[in-house]
C-alpha cells in the first residue's frame, strides 16, 4: 500500500480499536459513536468515513468473514471437494487458535457483549447469511463434480447452507464452551474431532449420491 492508504488503514485500526475498548467496559448499547470519536481522538464525522453503522464498529473484519468460505471454495484445487476445504481451513485456524475463533483469554468478555446486544446478535446472523449466499454463488460458479446434475435444481444453495450450518455450529460450540467457563484448550480438543466427522459425513453423502446417480440406469 502506498503512504495514504496505509496512514488510512491505521486511522481504522485505531478507531476499531478504540471502541472495542469501549464495548468490552460499558456494553455495546451504552456506547454512542460520539463516545468512540472522543476515545479514538477523531471527530463523529471521521468515524462515519470508515464505519458505515455502529455495528461495525464492533464486527470491523465483517467483510473478511463474509468472504472467506466463498474464497477458499474458489480457490480450491480441480477436484477436490469444497466440504474438504472449508473442513481443512477450520481445523488448521483450530490448531493455530486463530484470533477470531475466539479461543483465548479475553474471548470470554467479547462473547458477552454479543449475547447482551439484540443489535448485535442480530448483525452477527446477517453476517452468517451474506456468507451463505456468498458461498452458494461460488459453488453456482465452480461446482463439485458430485452437484453437477440438473442445472434447474437449487443445489448450490442448499450446498451451502449444509456446509456454512456446520461451520456455524462449530463455531457455536466454540463461543458456549468459553462461555460456560472451559478453558480454550479443552473447547478446542472437543470442537476439533466432532467437526471433522460432521464435515466428512457431509462430504461422504455428497459423492454417495452422485455415486447414487450413476449406478443409475
Amino acid at each position: 500500500m502506498g503512504l495514504r492508504e496505509t496512514k488510512k488503514q491505521r486511522t481504522r485500526t485505531a478507531i476499531a480499536d478504540a471502541a472495542l475498548v469501549l464495548f468490552m467496559e460499558h456494553g455495546f448499547d451504552r456506547v454512542t459513536v460520539a463516545d468512540v470519536a472522543r476515545q479514538a481522538g477523531v471527530s463523529t464525522n471521521t468515524v462515519f468515513n470508515y464505519f458505515s453503522t455502529k455495528e461495525d464498529l464492533f464486527f470491523d473484519r465483517q467483510a473478511e468473514a463474509e468472504g472467506r468460505l466463498a474464497a477458499l471454495v474458489r480457490d480450491r484445487a480441480p477436484g477436490t471437494c469444497p466440504v474438504e476445504v472449508v473442513r481443512d481451513d477450520l481445523l488448521a485456524a483450530l490448531r493455530q487458535n486463530e484470533p477470531m475463533l475466539g479461543l483465548h483469554p479475553g474471548a470470554l468478555g467479547f462473547w458477552r457483549v454479543i449475547h447482551d446486544s439484540p443489535a448485535l446478535r442480530a448483525r452477527e446472523r446477517e453476517i452468517g447469511e451474506h456468507a451463505e449466499a456468498a458461498l452458494a454463488e461460488a459453488l453456482a460458479e465452480h461446482p463439485p463434480a458430485a452437484a453437477s446434475g440438473n442445472a434447474d435444481l437449487p443445489i448450490p444453495a442448499l450446498l451451502a447452507g449444509a456446509i456454512t450450518g456446520t461451520h456455524r455450529a462449530a463455531l457455536r460450540e466454540i463461543q458456549r464452551g468459553i462461555m460456560s467457563g472451559e478453558s480454550p484448550a479443552r473447547v478446542r480438543d472437543a470442537v476439533a474431532p466432532a467437526a471433522a466427522q460432521a464435515f466428512d459425513r457431509l462430504c461422504h453423502g455428497l459423492h454417495a449420491d452422485a455415486a447414487d446417480r450413476t449406478a443409475s440406469p
